[in-house]
């Protein structure tokens, strides 16, 4: 799964204001919410035994140091459309704040299940620059003296159960909310909605990846919109706008603005996960091509006439450095590089478009346009 701009977590209040951003506030409500539940968890894992414990104990770990970008932009759109959707209101009540900031942290929850899956049917074993779940119980599997294969097992299993429990989660925190039946409905929607269709979109990457699928240029871009957009950016957004009470054509414009930016959040992480700074994405770059992870980059080479040079390098287990850094080179000789830049701007330009509407409040639609600006040339 990508990881989006950094700008969602530059967005502050001017210097010169001395009131309390309410979006930070309660992302720090989310942050507190977050290390009880999995404090409480780990505490009543430990009836069922050491290891079930120590499971809990790797998804805290595998959950710190996240940018928790997706709370933020629920956060962003519930606070930013609250006063629109209630003037007489001067802000959200205790309540109705509480009730975004558990949406926030089911968006939270979710992305941590979806990275742990994701982690196992890419064979990653390090995430953020340190062992994710399935790598830490695969190498103490290796301690203790199991084989590789019982150990590779015993990570990816453990990973496999905490991605489902997180799932679960997710769902839970949003199925107890204290708010109206409707809203409810229509939150945990989301929320089914945004799983169904990330599972579509991670099958259609691993098709791509096995040679199952078509990697025509329109294929991968559907892949792309269907892996991220919703579950990152559509769904975090719309859920912010339907707790603060918004109609549904402020729901469906984010929700396309979602959609537009995901794409181009995509984009950006193909194109750090050949061109990046492993130093900076903790990402390294050889794994998407090691792995023949069909990007739009891949596509669009496939089509010139360039490819035939390019492809006994793609998807090669043993790929080394200087292999990779050919590899890459030859990507931008060919215009794929390029093509995914242009293709990134076009789509941050059309997210923008989509903002210049009075249905919007003028502050959320510039936070927004931030947003998708952010994403190009970033770094992390």
């Amino acid at each position: 799964m990508t990881q989006l701009c950094p700008e969602l977590t530059e967005h502050r209040p001017h210097a010169e204001s001395t009131a309390p951003d309410p979006v930070e506030e309660d992302l720090r409500s989310v942050e507190r919410e977050l290390s009880s539940f999995l404090a409480a968890r780990e505490r009543d894992a430990a009836r069922y035994g050491e290891e079930y414990a120590r499971l809990w104990q790797a998804v805290a770990e595998s959950s710190r140091g996240g940018k928790r970008l997706r709370p933020r932009l629920v956060l962003s759109a519930f606070h930013g459309l609250a006063g629109a959707a209630e003037p007489a209101a001067a802000e959200p009540a205790a309540a109705e704040r509480a009730a975004a900031v558990q949406t926030a942290l089911a968006f939270e929850l979710l992305h941590s299940a979806f990275l742990l899956h994701d982690d196992v049917i890419d064979g990653d074993t390090v995430r953020r620059g340190r062992p994710n779940v399935a790598g830490e119980f695969s190498a103490d599997a290796l301690f203790r003296g199991a084989g590789f294969p019982r150990a590779r097992l015993w990570g990816e299993s453990a990973a496999i159960l905490a991605g489902d429990l997180l799932l679960h989660a997710a769902a839970q925190r949003v199925a107890r909310l204290g708010v109206e039946e409707a809203t409810r409905s229509r939150l945990l929607d989301l929320i089914d909605r945004s799983v169904f269709v990330t599972a579509a979109g991670e099958l259609a990457d691993v098709g791509l990846a096995t040679g199952m699928s078509a990697g025509a240029l329109p294929d991968v871009l559907a892949m792309t919109a269907h892996k991220t957009a919703e579950y990152s950016v559509s769904g975090p957004l719309a859920a912010g706008a339907l707790l603060a009470g918004a109609d549904d054509g402020v729901v469906e414009l984010l929700g396309h603005y979602g959609r537009l930016v995901g794409v181009a959040f995509q984009l950006g992480d193909d194109l750090l996960g050949v061109y990046g700074d492993a130093t900076v994405t903790g990402k390294t770059v050889v794994g998407d091509l090691q792995q023949g992870k069909e990007t739009t980059l891949i596509a669009f080479a496939r089509g010139t006439a360039q490819w035939p040079e390019l492809e006994p390098l793609f998807g090669r287990a043993d790929l080394g450095p200087d292999d990779t850094a050919e590899l890459a080179a030859g990507l931008e000789r060919c215009g794929a590089r390029d093509f995914a830049e242009r293709l990134l701007a076009d789509q941050v330009a059309a997210a923008v478009a989509v903002l210049d509407t009075p249905l919007l409040p003028s502050a959320l639609a510039a936070t927004l346009t931030g947003v998708a600006h952010g994403c190009v040339g970033r770094t992390a």
